[in-house]
C-alpha cells in the first residue's frame, strides 16, 4: 500500500476550472481504491474533494490535512486540523506521501510540485489539467525533472492507463 497524496484547484466543484476535471478525478479516486492505497488530501474541496468522494466511495482511506477545524470535506475518514497556512500545510501532505498526483492548480500546487520534487516523492502529474500541472512540463529538462541534479523523475499521465502503469512502478519501487 502507498500513501499517495492528490494536489490540485481548491474551490466549489461545480465551478470552473474544477467542474470541467469531475472525469479525472473520478478515476484517479477510483484506481487509487482499487489498488489499496491511502489517499491524502488537503481535505476540502475542489480537486480534493472530487477524488477524495470517488476514492471513498471505492473503499480506499482518504486522510484530509486541514489548515482549521471543522472545514473539511464530508469524504475524509482522518482530518488533521494543523492549523498551519497552506504551506506549511503543504509541505506536511507532499512529505507524508510516497507518490503525488497533481491535478491542475494554482500557486500553492505549485508549491506542492515543487516540495515533492524537492524531497524525492515520486511524482504524477496528470497532463491538460490545466493549472501549475501544465504550465511546468515545458520547462522541465528532459520532459522529467525540475533541475539539473535531476534526483526524482516525474511522471506524467495523460489518462486512467498511463496513471496505472506509473503507480504499478511506484508499487515495483516500494517492494
Amino acid at each position: 500500500m502507498l500513501q499517495v497524496a492528490v494536489i490540485g484547484y481548491s474551490g466549489p466543484i461545480d465551478r470552473s476550472p474544477v467542474a470541467e476535471l469531475h472525469g479525472v478525478c473520478d478515476f484517479v479516486g477510483r484506481v487509487l481504491a482499487q489498488r489499496g492505497h491511502c489517499v491524502i488530501t488537503g481535505g476540502r474541496d475542489g480537486v480534493m474533494e472530487l477524488v477524495a468522494r470517488n476514492a471513498s466511495a471505492h473503499g480506499a482511506t482518504v486522510i484530509g490535512v486541514l489548515p482549521i477545524a471543522n472545514d473539511g470535506n464530508d469524504h475524509n475518514h482522518i482530518e488533521i486540523r494543523t492549523g498551519m497556512d497552506f504551506a506549511l500545510r503543504s509541505l506536511i501532505i507532499t512529505k507524508s506521501a510516497d507518490v503525488v498526483i497533481s491535478i491542475g492548480g494554482e500557486a500553492g500546487t505549485l508549491l506542492e510540485i515543487v516540495s515533492a520534487y524537492s524531497y524525492g516523492q515520486r511524482l504524477i502529474l496528470m497532463k491538460g489539467t490545466g493549472g501549475w500541472t501544465d504550465r511546468i512540463i515545458p520547462v522541465m529538462i528532459d520532459g522529467r525533472y525540475l533541475d539539473n541534479r535531476r534526483s526524482v523523475e516525474i511522471g506524467q499521465a495523460r489518462d486512467e492507463a498511463e496513471l496505472v502503469c506509473l503507480l504499478e512502478e511506484a508499487e515495483d519501487g516500494k517492494v
